[in-house]
Formats: structure tokens, sequence, C-alpha cells
């Protein structure tokens, strides 16, 4: 009886802050979530066009900055932050700046991008690897190829880049470590792409090392 009127407040205010929040989930975030995603399949749809397309820079261009009255991906990650579908256009526009040799901003997009699907998570990062290898920055490139080998162990990301580290390091020296990554490739995943290419590069190693 002492504290009732303070216990009924205090229950009032935890009423208050769970409709307050109930409300801001159901009528500002998920339309803003559910405008953004759709929003997000034009510029997805540009993109894929892109991926199977030669003549793919202007494809990229579009799907980066819209068309045909539709946001782009650049557009939605300034009016949907915070939004699942403002993760993926960031993954995507770093993905696109990359196709179009704009590393720094490749560099940059994919950065940022922090998506709950780790293999998205895994190419992030192994196409920062490309953008700096591009940039003839190699060690930063060698850096990220190991960062995504080891973000989630499968059979498509993870001999990818173990192959990605292992040339890359050959160029920086790291010629007994670059053999180890390639005979784990052999040993661990002998039915991936690249394990068909590790023979002639461990022979030229173990030249080198020798």
């Amino acid at each position: 009886v002492k504290y009732q009127n303070v216990i009924l407040v205090s229950i009032g205010l935890v009423a208050v802050i769970v409709l307050s929040y109930l409300g801001y989930q159901n009528f500002i975030i998920l339309p803003k979530s559910q405008e953004a995603t759709s929003e997000l399949n034009q510029a997805q749809y540009y993109f894929e066009l892109a991926v199977n397309d030669k003549s793919s820079d202007s494809l990229y261009r579009r799907a980066l900055y819209g068309g045909e009255g539709k946001y782009g991906f650049l557009d939605i990650i300034e009016n949907y932050g915070g939004t699942d579908a403002a993760q993926l256009a960031t993954y995507s526009a770093g993905m696109s700046f990359l196709n179009l040799k704009d590393y720094k901003n490749a560099i940059l997009y994919l950065d940022k991008f922090n998506g709950n699907d780790i293999i998205l998570s895994s190419l992030s990062k192994g196409a920062i690897g490309d953008a700096f290898a591009q940039l003839d920055q190699y060690k930063e490139a060698y850096d990220y190829y190991i960062t995504a080998s080891s973000l989630n162990d499968n059979l498509y990301t993870t001999p990818k880049y173990l192959y990605k580290a292992a040339i890359i390091g050959t160029e920086l020296g790291e010629i007994s470590y670059s053999l180890e990554l390639l005979k784990r490739i052999k040993k661990d995943y002998p039915k991936s792409n690249e394990a068909a290419l590790v023979e002639v590069q461990i022979a030229r190693l173990e030249k080198l090392n020798n």
C-alpha cells in the first residue's frame, strides 16, 4: 500500500514504453522496410542484368543511381538506413563499383556492409581484397583474403580466398605459408574449382622455396 503509487506509475511507464516501441515498429519501421524492399527490387534487377551482360557498365550505373523513376542502391542507402534492404544495397553498391573499376568506392561501400548472411560477409571481404589487389596494395589484399577464407568454412568461399591469398602471398615473399594454404586446399577441398589449379602452383612454389 505504501508504494502503491510508485508501482502504478512504474507499470504505466513500462506500458507506455512497450506500446511506443510496438507502434514505432509497426507504423514506422515495418512500412519503411517494405518500401525499401520494393525500391531495392528494381535496382537489384539492373544489377543482375549487368552481371550477365558483357556491355554492363551502363546497367551497373543504373543499379547504382536509379532509373525510370526508381531509386538506385545509393538512394536506398541514403533514404532507408537501418533496414535490411539498405544493408543489401550497400553490398550491391560495393560490387557495382568493383565491376566499374572504381576500386576506392568499392572498398568504401563493401567495408560498410554488415549483414547477417555469412556467405555475403565472406564475399564482401574477398571483394575488398580484389579491390586492393587492383590498386597494387598487396598486403591489404592478402589480409582481406585471409579474413574472407576464415569467416565461413565451405566449399566455395574458403578455397577461393585461400587460393587468392596464396598467390598474393607469393608476391609478398610468404612462400612457405602460401605453400601451406595451397596444400590445405588440395587436402581439405579436393572437389573445389581451385583444387584443380593448386598442383602447378605447389610445384612452382616448392622450386622457389628450395
